[in-house]
C-alpha cells in the first residue's frame, strides 16, 4: 500500500478538520477539506525511477549509496517535476516541450533510442504490465469482523498505430470474499462491494493543429503535494475504504478530451469531460433491516432527536450543462514551477440534501446525496532550495453546500464559498530517510455557525520513512487537527523480498469526536496484510 519511495521509518502529523466536505458530512466530504484528501500511508505513489514509473522490474537496492545532489537552477527540481506526474499514471510533463524529443512519452521512448528515431513505424504492443495484489483485513473493535479479503488484478497494454497515433488499454478486477464468507453486511453493501470490473486508462494519443491530444478514460493530475489532494480538482475517487487504500486504487480515471501545448518551459492544458465520474461512498446502513451499512460511509452530521433515513444517490444527467471543463497553465522559471487553473464542474463528491417528513409518524429526515455545480480556482508552485524541495497550492471553491445542524433549515444545507491552502518540504536527512512535512488550512468565508467545521480550519502533516536491514522498511503515519483532538495513525511494516514483489503489515486507527473527520471511524481500527506483485 506504501508508495514507491525508498524505504523508510516513519511518523506524520496531518490534522482533520480541514477535511470536512462539501456538504458538511463527515465521511469523505465532510469534517474538513473536500479537496484535501490524506492518502495512503507513506504517500502511495511517488515512483523513484523509471522502473517504478513505468511498472518495470526494479533494479537492485543500494542502501549505502549517499544522498545524491539534486541539479540547481532549471533542471528538473525532482523525481516529480522530472517526470510531470506525482500519482504513477500516463500524466505528461508540465513544463517541458515535447517536440524535438526533448519530452519522451513512454518508456521506450525515454529510454530507447531506437524507439525516438522511428516513432512513425507501426509497433506492436509495447508489453503487458499491471499488478496482481491480495490483501486481507480484520476490524477489531466490537463487533469485531473480517473486513477484507480481497483480490485485485490490473493489467494493460499499449502500442503505436503509425502516424503518431499511440493507444493504451488498461482494466482491472476486483473481488471481495468477505461478502460470500461472512453475514455481516447488508445486501446493498455486498452488491456494491463484493465486485469490481472496470477500464482504467484506455485512450488514444495524437497530435493535431499544433496540439498533442488524449482522448479517452484517463488520469488527469493538477495537484502536486505528496500523500494529499489539493489542487487535484479534476479526479474523483474511490471513498468506499476511505483514504486508505493507495492512490492507484482510490484515483478513477476520467472520459475525457485533453489538448496540450508545449513551447519551451511553457505548458497549457485544456480538458473536457463529457460524462464525469464521481466518488464512491459505498452504501449506508438501512436501519430497519439487520447487517451492517459500508465501514466509512460519509455519515452527514444530523440535528439530535430525529430518526433518518437515507435515499439513493442521485447522479446528474447526461446532458451538456453537466460536463466539466477546465484550463490549466504552467510556468518554470528560474527552477520555479508555477501554474494556474480554472475548473467548472459538476462536484465529484456528494452533497447530502435533508427533507423533514411529518407523516407518517414519528417526524423524520431523508438524506439524498446529490452532485451541484462548483466552480474553482488555483495555483501551485515547487522549487528545489538545494537542502529541500518546497511545494505549495491554494485553491479556490465556490458553489459547494454544507450540511447544518439547524433543524428548521429547508434542505439542511447552507452555501459557503472556501479557501484550501498548503505548503510542504520534502527533505532526506539520510540516505535511508525521508521526510515530508506540510500544513495546510482551509478558510470558509461568511462562515455558517450551525455547521461543525470552524471557521478557520487547520491541519499539519509530518511524514518520516526509513529503510532498514535485509529489504525491510518501517513507517508510521499519524494525522492530526490543530483545531480538536481528531486523529488518525498507521504504522506499517514492508518487505520487499523478491524483485517486484513486496509484503505489507499495517495497523489503521482512528480517534476523536464522533463528529470528526476520523473521530467517525473509530471503530472502524483495523489490522492488514497485503501481498503486492508488479509486472
Amino acid at each position: 500500500m506504501g508508495l514507491h519511495w525508498a524505504k523508510a521509518v516513519g511518523v506524520v502529523l496531518l490534522g482533520a478538520p480541514a477535511l470536512a466536505n462539501a456538504s458538511g458530512t463527515i465521511g469523505a466530504n465532510t469534517l474538513g477539506k473536500p479537496d484535501v484528501f490524506l492518502l495512503a500511508a507513506a504517500g502511495a505513489d511517488l515512483p523513484v525511477s523509471k522502473d517504478a514509473l513505468f511498472d518495470a522490474p526494479a533494479a537492485p537496492d543500494n542502501a549505502d549509496k549517499p544522498v545524491s545532489k539534486k541539479v540547481p537552477g532549471d533542471a528538473a527540481e525532482s523525481k516529480d517535476s522530472l517526470f510531470g506526474i506525482d500519482d504513477g499514471s500516463d500524466q505528461k510533463p508540465q513544463s517541458a516541450t515535447r517536440t524535438g524529443g526533448v519530452v519522451p512519452d513512454s518508456k521506450a521512448a525515454l529510454f530507447d533510442d531506437a524507439a525516438l528515431a522511428s516513432p512513425g513505424k507501426d509497433q506492436a504492443p509495447s508489453r503487458w504490465h499491471g499488478f496482481a495484489q491480495t490483501e486481507f483485513a480484520y476490524t477489531y473493535p466490537h463487533p469485531a469482523h473480517w473486513s477484507k479479503q480481497m483480490g485485485r488484478f490490473e493489467l494493460g497494454t499499449e502500442g503505436n498505430l503509425g502516424s503518431g497515433i499511440h493507444w493504451k488499454v488498461s482494466g482491472r478486477l476486483d473481488y471481495n470474499a468477505v461478502y460470500d464468507l461472512t453475514n455481516y453486511y447488508q445486501d446493498a453493501v455486498r452488491d456494491d462491494q463484493r465486485f469490481g470490473l472496470q477500464f482504467r486508462e484506455t485512450y488514444l494519443d495524437f497530435s493535431g493543429g499544433g496540439l498533442d491530444w488524449r482522448v479517452g478514460r484517463q488520469q488527469i493530475v493538477w495537484g502536486e503535494m505528496v500523500g494529499v489532494f489539493v489542487a487535484d480538482v479534476v479526479s474523483a475517487k474511490d471513498l468506499r475504504e476511505f483514504i486508505l487504500p493507495d492512490f492507484r486504487v482510490q484515483r478513477i480515471p476520467q472520459w475525457a478530451a485533453r489538448a496540450e501545448y508545449f513551447k519551451d518551459d511553457f505548458h497549457a492544458e485544456l480538458i473536457w469531460i463529457p460524462v464525469p465520474g464521481y466518488d464512491k461512498i459505498g452504501k449506508p446502513k438501512d436501519f430497519s433491516q439487520p447487517g451492517a451499512g459500508s465501514d466509512f460511509y460519509p455519515y452527514p452530521v444530523t440535528p439530535a432527536g430525529y430518526p433518518v433515513v437515507f435515499r439513493d444517490e442521485v447522479l446528474p444527467g447526461n446532458r451538456l450543462s453537466n460536463t466539466n471543463y477546465g484550463l490549466r497553465l504552467t510556468q518554470l522559471s528560474h527552477g520555479w514551477d508555477m501554474s494556474g487553473f480554472v475548473y467548472s464542474s459538476m462536484d465529484s463528491q456528494q452533497t447530502f440534501y435533508r427533507q423533514l417528513v411529518i407523516a407518517p409518524a414519528p417526524p423524520h429526515f431523508i438524506y439524498t446525496p446529490r452532485h451541484d455545480r462548483i466552480w474553482q480556482t488555483g495555483g501551485t508552485l515547487s522549487k528545489d532550495l538545494g537542502s529541500f524541495v518546497l511545494k505549495a497550492e491554494a485553491v479556490y471553491t465556490n458553489g459547494r453546500s454544507y450540511n447544518t445542524l439547524n433543524p428548521t433549515d429547508i434542505n439542511g444545507l447552507v452555501k459557503q464559498n472556501t479557501l484550501d491552502w498548503i505548503v510542504g518540504m520534502d527533505f532526506n536527512p539520510t540516505a535511508k530517510t525521508r521526510i515530508n512535512t506540510q500544513f495546510f488550512q482551509r478558510v470558509y468565508f461568511n462562515h455558517d455557525p450551525n455547521i461543525i467545521p470552524d471557521r478557520i480550519e487547520n491541519d499539519v502533516s509530518l511524514l518520516v520513512n526509513h529503510k532498514i536491514a535485509h529489504n525491510w522498511e518501517v513507517e508510521a503515519l499519524a494525522v492530526h487537527s490543530l483545531n480538536r483532538s481528531d486523529w488518525m495513525f498507521r504504522p506499517k511494516a514492508t518487505w520487499k523480498f523478491e524483485r517486484n514483489w513486496r509484503l505489507a503489515f499495517g495497523l489503521d486507527t482512528f480517534g476523536g469526536p464522533s463528529t470528526g473527520f476520523f473521530g467517525q471511524y473509530s471503530k472502524q481500527d483495523r489490522v492488514y496484510t497485503e501481498l503486492h506483485r508488479d509486472f
